[in-house]
């Protein structure tokens, strides 16, 4: 898995080479195309199992937690763990947003999409939103804060050549982004 992963993080789908993958992995191509029938089957199986990988981050999400931002906070945590234990999952589901075949994005789009969707959803149930300020339009403030999240996620995602060897840097950047909005829209 992690040399077909580094593979098509390497070249893309379309010019990705199984004859590479094998190589890397030091099997047999008969011993790859015993578990997978094509390099499409191989591809569409690394995002499956990517999506269980991420559907972790959002099972671990404590719905006790009803403070918006501690819940950021753990969730953060949670995915640096994650991104420590499976970093070519990363640099694979990175990878993902610049995809140009057409073979897989179909693949693409209906096995992420909705994992984002739903984890999208579970980070708001039950949170105490009386903690924000009276003053402000807290559905403004949340796409604020999300645009901040979103837009970290992806300076650290460009800033990163791999996930392997992240560090915790970048969580107590996170912290002070986060201490900043919290000072902003809480009371």
């Amino acid at each position: 898995m992690n040399a077909a992963m580094k593979e098509f993080v390497q070249s893309g789908f379309d010019k990705a080479s199984t004859n590479e993958i094998v190589k890397r992995a030091k099997i047999s191509k008969g011993s790859l195309f015993n578990y997978f029938n094509s390099k499409k089957d191989l591809y569409v199986y690394l995002i499956e199992y990517s999506v269980k990988v991420i559907e972790q981050i959002y099972e671990q999400i404590d719905l006790n937690e009803t403070d918006f931002f501690k819940r950021m906070e753990k969730l953060g945590l949670t995915k640096l763990m994650i991104q420590r234990k499976f970093p070519l999952v990363f640099d694979f589901l990175l990878s993902l947003n610049q995809e140009e075949s057409k073979e897989v994005m179909e693949e693409i789009t209906q096995r992420i999409h909705p994992v984002s969707k739903d984890g999208m959803t579970k980070i708001y149930v039950n949170i105490d939103y009386s903690m924000f300020r009276d003053d402000i339009d807290l559905e403004k403030a949340i796409d604020i804060i999300n645009w901040t999240m979103f837009g970290f996620g992806e300076k650290v995602g460009s800033q990163l050549k791999s996930f392997e060897g992240i560090g915790e840097e970048y969580l107590k950047e996170w912290e002070i982004y986060s201490t900043l909005l919290k000072n902003s829209f809480y009371k």
